[in-house]
C-alpha cells in the first residue's frame, strides 16, 4: 500500500479575532435604589434619569434585565403588571478615552410601572396610574423615556393612546420594539414600517430581543446620546 506524502504546504500566521468594542460609554453596574408613587419619596440630586414605560407584559423587566446585563435586576413576573411602583436603578457606565484615562457616568434608570386595561363592571378602565403620569410631567432629571411596543402586536389601541399623551407632554422618546426574536424577518419588515408611521419620533424605533440582546448596543448609544451629548 502506498503512503500518502506529507503536505509541504506552508501555513500562514494564525489569524487574530478582537471582538469590537462599542463607541461610548457601556454599562459596567447596576443596583436598585428605591422605589415610590409621590415626588417626595423621589431620590434627591440631579442625576440623569431615563424611563421604561410599556403595556403590561411588553416585556420590559427582561429588556431591562439584558441592557444593564443583569440578569434579575428587574423582577420578571408571569403575572403581567406586576410592577405597582416606580423604580429606581442606580447604574454606572463607564467610557475608556485611552488606554491609561477613562470617564464614568452615573443615571437613574427607571422602571415606571406597566399600563393597560381591566375589566370592571362599567367596561374597560384605563390602567394608567395618576402617580406614572405626576412623574413624567414634574420630573425635571427626565431626559429620555424609552416608550416599549410588542413587536408583534403593533397596532394596539393603548399604545397609541400613551404615545399621543407623551408627545403632547412633550417627552422626548425613545420607541424600543420588543420581542423581536418571536417575528419573522417579513414580520420584522412589516410591522417596523406600521410602527415608524404609528410612532413618529426624531430617532428611529430601534429592535430588541431580550432574549438574543439583539439592539442592546444601539440602545445604550442612543443612551449615550443622553449621557455626553449627540456625539456619542
Amino acid at each position: 500500500m502506498q503512503k500518502k506524502k506529507k503536505s509541504t504546504k506552508q501555513m500562514g500566521p494564525k489569524p487574530q479575532y478582537t471582538r469590537k468594542e462599542p463607541k461610548g460609554p457601556r454599562i459596567i453596574a447596576a443596583k436598585y435604589n428605591t422605589s415610590c408613587v409621590k415626588a417626595d419619596q423621589y431620590p434627591e440630586g440631579d442625576t440623569v434619569e431615563i424611563a421604561f414605560l410599556g403595556r403590561s407584559n411588553v416585556g420590559k423587566s427582561s429588556l431591562i434585565n439584558s441592557l444593564c446585563n443583569y440578569r434579575g435586576l428587574a423582577l420578571v413576573s408571569g403575572q403581567p403588571g406586576k410592577t405597582k411602583t416606580i423604580n429606581y436603578f442606580d447604574i454606572e457606565s463607564k467610557e475608556d478615552i485611552s488606554e491609561t484615562e477613562e470617564r464614568r457616568y452615573n443615571w437613574f434608570l427607571v422602571d415606571l410601572p406597566g399600563y393597560g386595561f381591566a375589566k370592571t363592571n362599567k367596561g374597560n378602565r384605563n390602567l394608567w396610574s395618576s402617580f406614572i403620569a405626576d412623574y413624567i410631567l414634574h420630573s425635571e432629571r427626565l431626559m429620555l423615556l424609552c416608550l416599549l411596543i410588542d413587536g408583534r402586536h403593533p397596532e394596539m389601541p393603548i399604545d397609541k393612546v400613551a404615545y399621543d399623551w407623551l408627545v403632547e407632554a412633550g417627552v422626548p422618546l425613545q420607541i424600543v420594539v420588543t420581542k423581536a426574536d418571536k417575528l419573522t424577518a417579513k414580520e420584522k419588515s412589516a410591522n417596523l414600517a406600521k410602527i415608524k408611521e404609528m410612532y413618529p419620533t426624531d430617532t428611529p424605533p430601534i429592535l430588541y430581543s431580550s432574549l438574543k440582546h439583539t439592539g442592546r448596543e444601539l440602545l445604550q448609544q442612543r443612551i449615550n446620546t443622553v449621557l455626553v451629548g449627540d456625539e456619542a
